[in-house]
């Protein structure tokens, strides 16, 4: 039964990906990192994270990220941002809050901006380990903070580099190393 819930949420979770990828259009952000730009590699650790075989958010649709990385790239335009191990663009979103650390992105907004979980151990590079933290959701999940503020994926964003949520509903913006909102730089 479990296995057959974790095969769905899997099936229902590549269906809208590719829904939203079909719907995107062609905006591609993508850059390439530079190793220049990399600090050393440090290892920040929070709260250990619940382990379970089929986590799910507040709407049981089984949308999440996690990462066991968190580094700073530098993106022509925007400055520096942070991406998981995957490359993949992190967020924040205007509506959570940062001190203390609460997020509103429950429901069907988690099945679009997928909360990042905390691990019990984040290596990060070029980012400031000290800023680093978790908040725990109403789902009892623990959400990755950057400066208070919880940490999201797009699902919008299919491939490494891109920023395709990028001030999208002028409320979600790339998240900086220091955990501040990426805005345009030239």
């Amino acid at each position: 039964m479990i296995r057959q819930r974790i095969v769905l949420a899997a099936a229902a979770g590549l269906a809208s990906t590719l829904l939203l990828a079909a719907c995107s259009g062609s905006k591609d952000n993508s850059s390439s990192a530079s190793p220049a730009n990399a600090a050393p590699v440090a290892t920040a650790t929070s709260a250990p994270a619940t382990s379970t075989p089929a986590a799910t958010d507040d709407a049981g649709s089984g949308h999440m990220a996690t990462t066991t990385m968190l580094m700073a790239k530098t993106v022509q335009g925007m400055g520096s941002v942070v991406t998981d191990d995957k490359g993949m663009t992190l967020y924040r979103y205007d509506m959570d809050q940062a001190n203390p650390s609460m997020s509103m992105c429950t429901g069907d907004c988690a099945k679009t901006w997928m909360p990042v979980m905390a691990q019990d151990s984040v290596q990060t590079m070029g980012v400031e380990e000290s800023l680093l933290g978790s908040v725990d959701r109403t789902d009892g999940m623990k959400q990755l903070t950057l400066g208070g503020w919880p940490l999201y994926r797009y699902m919008g964003d299919t491939k490494a580099g891109q920023m395709n949520g990028q001030a999208m509903k002028k409320m979600w913006y790339a998240v900086t190393p220091s955990g501040k909102k990426s805005t345009m730089t030239g």
